[in-house]
């Protein structure tokens, strides 16, 4: 199962408290977040979701980045 979640015009503290809930509230059957960060208007999002000391969860597996460079798999547990 696969949740897609954006989180454009987010600040780095609010995307990161808002992405560590939907991990943790994601259901077992849940394999992959899908986050839309954007990319145009700075990386500040992008360059969080690479960081594993910025977004951190038991249930993260790894990061994955797709062709799209606005958005990050998150492949979980």
């Amino acid at each position: 199962m696969e949740i897609t979640v954006d989180i454009h015009g987010m600040s780095e503290y609010d995307a990161i408290k808002y992405l560590e809930d939907v991990v943790k509230n994601a259901a077992s059957e849940t394999r992959t977040i899908r986050v839309i960060h954007g990319y145009s208007r700075g990386d500040t999002l992008k360059e969080m979701m690479s960081d594993p000391n910025k977004l951190r969860s038991r249930r993260i597996k790894r990061r994955r980045y797709t062709q799209n460079r606005g958005e990050t798999l998150l492949e979980l547990y």
